[in-house]
């Protein structure tokens, strides 16, 4: 097995509903990133890591300023998250996707990445771009495998190199 790769059969879609999320999603958007991302934290620097996982205050930003979809499995729990928003009149930016690791391998970060694009698409967006660290090959082979290439841009994230990914959208 590769790394942070859980033996895993698929879920049903029905088994996970992707939604809008919302201000009482809160507590469970904060368990779910702390749990995406705590096998990272030793490559993260502490100021990374907590921009990645957020706070109450920065998930609570986000909400505002973001569209902002959860997985939620039967039992309520959230177990994926992903955020998007136009960012000029043709292009879209995701940020913070994570799937708690015992839902990996499942089809549901590719369930929360269309319906982000699909967000976007719906907004005018024909080019959406990400940014992620070096740390997360899996997340890269996950986002070279549905169309992302780097853009060549890295910029300067809390210590680390953060790498920008894009892909073009088919117009609405």
């Amino acid at each position: 097995m590769k790394e942070n790769e859980a033996q895993v059969t698929p879920v049903p879609k029905s088994c996970v509903v992707i939604r809008r999320a919302t201000r009482g999603d809160a507590e469970g958007l904060l368990r779910c990133l702390h749990a995406a991302f705590e096998p990272y934290r030793p490559s993260y620097t502490p100021a990374a890591f907590e921009d990645t996982v957020l706070t109450l205050e920065t998930l609570l930003n986000r909400l505002h300023d973001m569209a902002v979809f959860v997985a939620v499995a039967n039992n309520k729990q959230i177990v994926g998250t992903i955020a998007c928003k136009a960012i000029s009149r043709e292009e879209g930016h995701l940020r913070g996707m994570a799937v708690a690791l015992p839902w990996r391998g499942r089809g549901i970060a590719e369930q929360l990445l269309k319906r982000s694009e699909r967000e976007l698409q719906m907004s005018g967006c024909v080019r959406v771009s990400l940014d992620t660290t070096e740390p997360l090959r899996r997340a890269i082979r996950f986002y070279e495998k549905h169309g992302y290439r780097p853009s060549g841009k890295i910029a300067a994230f809390f210590g680390m190199r953060l790498h920008e990914y894009v892909r073009q959208l088919s117009p609405r």
